[in-house]
């Protein structure tokens, strides 16, 4: 469902400073709300499309420029980069935080704080010290890093004496000053992070070279059992793709409905062929095997799994994904799973069909999959209500 979105600006302030940023508010009251936060040397514009993406889906969502947080003078809020501390932008943060809260047309009760990167790890410590006010989190490839990158003399790509750290940093194009190397350098961002206590959607890459997805493997340590999901996507960098981010918006979307990531799938192509060929019209036949690990399933697809898919000229007009995984259930029960995978309306609607016990819900369920491709095939994601 689709909703009309008014986008105009919006200011609060911190401290006497002024923090601008964006609103994309869809028709309607008492809206749960989205907080999004930019990395480091970024700006609210990069945000932009997920704030559209978000405020289609029915939710208000805000980006804002962090005060000095922002490269090459792209901000529009106050503030140095020399006086920008991890600190300084959890103040920022809080304090969009109030202003949303004031606002009488949305949920004060249901808001979600997103962050990419800097602003990943901003909003895990922000939510930390505000628990009661944040309804869930979202946190991808979060910079956890930055207090071993800081011990290390090497804060924002920069490579520093910590025996005698200049007054001044420099970070390519983005100079910050040695107060924020002096606010990270003794923190444990595990410890930290850890006194929140609602849902944790943690997205991470496997080739991020910028922040290894080890930190995010911490992270979900660091919270309770049960509370935090960590979604790694093979291949990815710190920089998602235009696919990867299809994918992740998916799996967001999932998150905020409260579903759960029933299956996950390691596809493998093996081979293809044309089937029929008629004029521009082609049928060809793609051949697949697989694993799948889940707290839910763990099992390998059956031979004979295909992917039957049909163009007219080079575009792709249908496809249909038919195979079978054999395994054990969350019980330990062998079972079988029968999945039928195909594209309806723009959203992918697999049809599962099981001789498990523990798993039979999944046969009435309306189940949603998100595909994320890779250079050694790709990973299905199916989520279930249940």
């Amino acid at each position: 469902m689709t909703h009309p979105i008014k986008e105009r600006e919006f200011s609060c302030t911190r401290d006497g400073l002024t923090i601008r940023g964006n609103e994309f508010l869809p028709k309607g009251h008492n809206l749960p709300v989205l907080i999004m936060s930019h990395g480091f040397g970024g700006n609210a514009t990069h945000l932009t499309e997920y704030g559209r993406t978000f405020a289609s889906w029915g939710y208000a969502a805000y980006s804002f420029d962090f005060c000095g947080g922002c490269a090459g003078g792209a901000g529009r809020s106050d503030g140095e980069t020399t006086a920008m501390t991890v600190r300084t932008e959890v103040e920022d943060l809080l304090a969009v935080l109030d202003y949303v809260k004031s606002l009488p047309h949305l949920d004060a009760s249901r808001i979600t704080l997103v962050g990419f990167s800097q602003g990943g790890f901003v909003s895990a410590l922000a939510a930390a010290q505000r628990a009661d006010d944040i309804a869930s989190l979202i946190l991808v490839y979060p910079a956890l890093c930055i207090p071993d990158h800081a011990r290390a003399g090497a804060l924002g790509g920069a490579s520093y004496d910590v025996g005698a750290v200049p007054a001044v940093i420099q970070c390519g194009g983005m100079p910050i000053g040695k107060v924020f190397h002096d606010t990270v350098v003794d923190m444990d961002p595990y410890a930290e992070i850890a006194a929140y206590r609602g849902p944790v959607l943690l997205m991470h890459g496997t080739a991020d070279i910028v922040v290894p997805y080890t930190y995010s493997e911490k992270a979900k340590e660091a919270y309770a059992p049960g509370q935090c999901h960590l979604q790694l996507m093979i291949g990815a960098g710190h920089a998602f793709t235009e696919q990867q981010t299809a994918s992740a918006r998916i799996a967001m979307r999932e998150f905020l409905l409260g579903h759960q990531e029933i299956l996950t799938i390691q596809v493998q192509i093996t081979g293809s062929e044309v089937r029929k060929e008629e004029g521009a019209m082609r049928q060809t036949a793609v051949y697949f095997t697989g694993t799948s690990e889940s707290s839910f399933f763990q099992g390998e697809i059956l031979p004979g799994a295909e992917d039957l898919q049909e163009y007219n000229g080079d575009q792709l007009v249908q496809l249909r994904a038919d195979y079978t995984l054999e395994g054990t259930d969350r019980d330990g029960e062998r079972c079988r799973i029968h999945i039928i995978n195909q594209n309806r309306g723009g959203e992918w609607k697999p049809t599962v069909t099981t001789d498990s016990q523990a798993l039979a819900f999944l046969n009435d369920a309306d189940l949603t999959a998100a595909l994320e491709f890779h250079s050694d095939g790709l990973t299905v994601r199916i989520y279930s209500s249940v």
